[in-house]
């Protein structure tokens, strides 16, 4: 008898798994280092859910993401657009929705229409606009990411001007070399991703559903701030934003028979 429905996420960066029980409702978060390899992640995963009282023999299981064919325990596996999609409907209790995704090495624009995904694209193979361009500019600062957001907040006045994330790097070593305090780097910085994005949600977002965000930054304030002022429009984010991937995964799993 099924018990539980379990949605496993594991991306680039970070790995999400979340528990519901029959009513949908969410019974356990665990948010977790992708680290190297996804299968000893996966690993982790399942000890930890046994552990914390959910015995795969009493779940269904539906594993998302870029390392979701590493999960030998699961009774499907489905793609992070569908997932995304279907979890932030029911995170942000919406139907109708434009998703925005920034993950650790891609963002993803969602358009979701009575539930159901009506569109949707990804950023090219390039880091600029993403979790990991974030990540990459905040060690050259010498900050962590939260860090340099809440930096970006206090300055202003400098740019970045590449969309490859080497040559970004370049020119942020060159502010620092020209002596540019570290609140106007970070600026420059969060205003580079937060262009990209709203250049790639622009094409996407035509009508009045609402825009959400989703992804390991939506817990950051002014970048959300930030992107909603680019958009024109308020850009919604919510406690469970960074589950999204793993909401739709354990959704997903309703349709399972054992």
């Amino acid at each position: 008898m099924i018990r539980y429905l379990i949605g496993i996420d594991i991306g680039s960066t970070c790995a999400k798994t979340v528990v519901m029980d029959g009513e949908r409702q969410i019974q356990f978060r665990l948010l977790q280092p992708t680290g190297w390899s996804s299968v000893d992640t996966a690993e982790e995963i399942r000890r930890r859910l046994e552990s914390e009282g959910f015995p795969l023999e009493d779940a269904a299981v539906v594993a998302t993401g870029y390392g979701r064919v590493s999960v030998p325990y699961a009774d499907k596996c489905v793609t992070e657009i569908t997932c995304h999609g279907r979890g932030a409907c029911h995170v942000y209790g919406e139907s109708c929705l434009t998703v925005i995704d920034i993950g650790g090495q891609d963002t993803k624009i969602i358009q979701i229409q009575q539930g159901a995904v009506s569109d949707f694209l990804m950023n090219d193979k390039c880091s600029a606009g993403t979790g990991r361009f974030l990540e990459i500019m905040a060690n050259t600062l010498a900050v962590r990411p939260e860090e340099l957001c809440q930096m970006a907040a206090q300055g202003g006045g400098a740019s970045i001007s590449s969309m490859c994330t080497v040559f970004a790097e370049s020119e942020v070593i060159s502010l620092i070399g020209r002596g540019e305090k570290r609140e106007n780097i970070a600026f420059a910085v969060v205003d580079s991703i937060v262009k990209k994005v709203a250049s790639q949600a622009g094409r996407m977002s035509a009508g009045q559903e609402a825009v959400c965000l989703t992804g390991g930054l939506c817990g950051y304030p002014y970048l959300r701030q930030s992107l909603s002022a680019a958009l024109g429009r308020e850009v919604r984010t919510a406690e469970d934003g960074r589950y999204a991937g793993a909401v739709g995964a354990a959704l997903s799993a309703a349709a399972i028979q054992k």
